[in-house]
């Protein structure tokens, strides 16, 4: 009897070592980040508990700057929320209605776009053309949303008829971050700086300007060519800052995530608008919100632009979120994410 509880001892304890924690199964997903290369910033939090909060590899290659909670990505399309949550607050503020007319405020919009409402440009579904499509192919200044608005007033076509319809659109981000401006009386940038960074405590986020503060923090972007790393940081689109020119850190969205559990800064009216599906989108298994993909029992967005790529994947009834933010072009992290999320089911 002795020995056969000795040999069942011998047996779990082999079988625990060979059985990865969660916490050596993650660094194993995120090896590829790790080492000399430009790197990463993971948060997983349950219950408001960082799981895991490190950095890996490097947020500036020529200083040898590693990666940590405090680094700050460029957001690129993770930024939507953030213009989308502005919208929903001057909603609440009574400043203007999502059923308001695009032209109402932004009146040198073409005439093809009278029937576009605030609504259908935060869920996809106003079908202005691509500003990058129209765009000069020499432009040698970066464009801001006052340039993707006047490529916008040159433009006397839709893709389809307002609401009829879903197609990704950074313009008409754009055009929503110039709303915030006209009807809040503020830049852009201060908006979101006085009424979301400030009183939630994210005093390391930032929509970036040149004329601005300096990014805290900073990582750099960088693109693998010919099996070197070589900084891609900005290109023409980098300034327009309602569709992708947030910066920020995992620490800070840790608590922006946070607070999309309570009314501390959008109602419960506004964050249901958020995480309500409007529309399908071009994957099946995906529908739109307000600054939000759904799918299943997620809320998500990745962010893509040069030199950087990032999601963030919130499970609101199980309360965790994985936020996984790079500084390269590749890889892409929404699965990456997923299988972290995985381990803490």
């Amino acid at each position: 009897m002795r020995l056969a509880v000795v040999l069942a001892g011998c047996l779990l304890v082999v079988a625990c070592a060979t059985r990865r924690s969660p916490d050596a199964s993650v660094d194993a997903l995120m090896a590829r980040y790790d080492g000399d290369g430009p790197g990463a910033s993971l948060l997983v939090v349950r219950d408001g508990v960082p799981l895991v909060r490190r950095g890996y590899g490097f947020a500036d290659l020529e200083h040898r700057t590693p990666a940590s909670p405090q680094t700050d990505y460029r957001l690129a399309s993770v930024s939507k929320q953030f213009t989308a949550a502005a919208i929903l607050l001057l909603a609440q503020d009574g400043k203007l209605s999502l059923g308001d007319r695009a032209r109402r405020w932004l009146p040198e919009l073409p005439p093809v776009a009278n029937d576009i409402t605030i609504a259908q440009l935060l869920s996809h579904q106003g079908g202005l053309v691509d500003y990058e499509d129209v765009m000069q192919a020499d432009t040698k200044v970066p464009l801001r949303d006052k340039d993707v608005l006047d490529l916008m007033a040159k433009t006397d076509r839709l893709y389809f008829k307002p609401g009829t319809s879903y197609r990704y659109s950074n313009g008409g981000y754009a055009m929503l971050a110039l709303i915030v401006q006209k009807a809040s009386g503020l830049s852009f940038q201060d908006f979101l700086r006085v009424r979301i960074f400030q009183p939630l405590g994210m005093n390391d986020t930032l929509a970036y300007v040149t004329e601005g503060p300096p990014v805290p923090h900073r990582a750099f972007g960088y693109s693998e060519e010919d099996g070197r790393w070589v900084r891609t940081d900005q290109s023409m689109t980098s300034a327009v800052l309602g569709d992708g020119g947030i910066y920020s850190s995992i620490d800070d969205l840790a608590r922006w995530d946070a607070a999309l559990y309570d009314d501390r800064l959008l109602s419960d009216a506004s964050r249901k608008a958020a995480f309500t599906a409007k529309t399908r989108t071009d994957d099946p298994a995906v529908e739109y919100g307000y600054g939000w993909r759904i799918t299943g029992d997620s809320v998500w967005h990745s962010g893509e632009t040069i030199g950087f790529r990032n999601v963030i994947v919130r499970y609101p009834g199980r309360r965790l979120t994985v936020i996984l933010l790079t500084n390269r072009n590749d890889p892409e992290p929404y699965k990456t994410a997923l299988a972290i999320a995985r381990l803490y089911r």
